[in-house]
């Protein structure tokens, strides 16, 4: 009976050698596989990230464009116009007498156009 036990033993521990190898190699194999799927994933995320940066960027952009112009650009808007005026008065006032244009000596001031309050009418169409 010794010599039963003895292949029943060597069978068993082949078994269980033959069972843990294959556990070894399918959890070096699942590591690899949860590295690779955690790489892509995270190659994803920033793809995904960088994409909404654009479109932000892209839907503040056309907003912006799209915004009335505010108190403050009006007001730089002016300042240009004044500097503009004062640097061709300049230019003016260096040009000989008969080659100056005709203008009058007021000071011209950038005025805002006056709205209207009244709403505009629907065109009818043709």
């Amino acid at each position: 009976m010794s010599e039963r036990q003895d292949i029943s033993d060597a069978l068993r521990e082949a078994v269980e050698r033959t069972v843990q190898s294959t556990l070894d190699t399918t959890r070096g194999r699942a590591q690899v596989a949860v590295g690779e799927l955690s790489g892509t994933v995270d190659e994803l995320v920033r793809g995904a990230e960088r994409g909404l940066r654009t479109g932000r960027r892209s839907v503040r952009a056309a907003v912006e464009e799209r915004l009335p112009a505010t108190q403050e650009d009006v007001k730089a808007i002016r300042a240009e116009l004044r500097a503009i005026a004062r640097r061709l008065e300049a230019i003016e006032g260096r040009l000989p007498e008969g080659n100056a244009p005709k203008r009058s000596k007021a000071k011209t001031q950038v005025k805002a156009p006056k709205r209207s309050t009244a709403k505009a009418k629907p065109k009818r169409k043709s």
